[in-house]
């Protein structure tokens, strides 16, 4: 899937629906990656972690530690994405199957926005992201004041949004220039965006407005 990214201007991130979580029951997080066409280019998966995983899932909702595993169309192992536990200044870090670590993406502090941002493996901030409170399904990803990516979270219906974690992102690579690992580093910043803002609605948990 990696070596695919250079090639597509375009993917959805299209999460996987459960029963379980029309009551409130928050499930392992699984997404689709497909490009403009609908084709499967790709899976992510959050590692099951047996009773305790699901206790903490349901009690510290993204402040958890997990593992976000990303598997290409045949699902092959790819990408590896790892949260580890904490209450403050909250990163996801991101390293290819094989253990070459890509970068990472850091919470940043921020009233009223969302802010975070990108860093390559030596801990250069690579891309900046703050969408504010008017803009809040909008994530533009800047290197200054150029926009080189953009995810998007797309409407999927008002039964889906108001009792389901079925979200759908529109990850829009708008630079051409953008590398291999670039692109993969904004891949897994449109699910950990998911994570972050947008789970457990369910159970009322609604969007969080503030950082940390």
């Amino acid at each position: 899937m990696l070596q695919s990214l250079p090639s597509r201007p375009k993917l959805y991130v299209k999460q996987v629906f459960e029963l379980a979580e029309l009551v409130g029951f928050e499930t392992r997080n699984k997404y689709r990656i497909t490009d403009e066409a609908g084709r499967d280019i790709g899976f992510a998966a959050e590692q099951q972690k047996g009773l305790l995983g699901l206790l903490m899932r349901q009690f510290l909702g993204h402040w958890r530690s997990f593992h976000l595993h990303f598997f290409d169309h045949n699902r092959q192992p790819v990408m590896v994405a790892e949260h580890p536990f904490r209450w403050f200044f909250q990163r996801l870090e991101v390293r290819e199957a094989g253990g070459r670590a890509l970068g990472m993406v850091e919470r940043e502090f921020g009233i009223l926005t969302k802010k975070f941002n990108v860093q390559d493996a030596q801990g250069r901030i690579l891309l900046r992201v703050s969408s504010p409170l008017w803009r809040f399904w909008t994530f533009p990803f800047m290197a200054g004041e150029r926009e080189r990516a953009r995810v998007s979270k797309k409407w999927t219906g008002l039964g889906a949004e108001m009792f389901t974690d079925k979200d759908n992102f529109l990850v829009d690579f708008m630079d051409t220039t953008l590398n291999q690992d670039e692109r993969a580093l904004v891949l897994a910043a449109a699910v950990y965006i998911d994570m972050l803002y947008f789970e457990r609605k369910g159970s009322g948990g609604g969007f969080q407005i503030l950082g940390d």
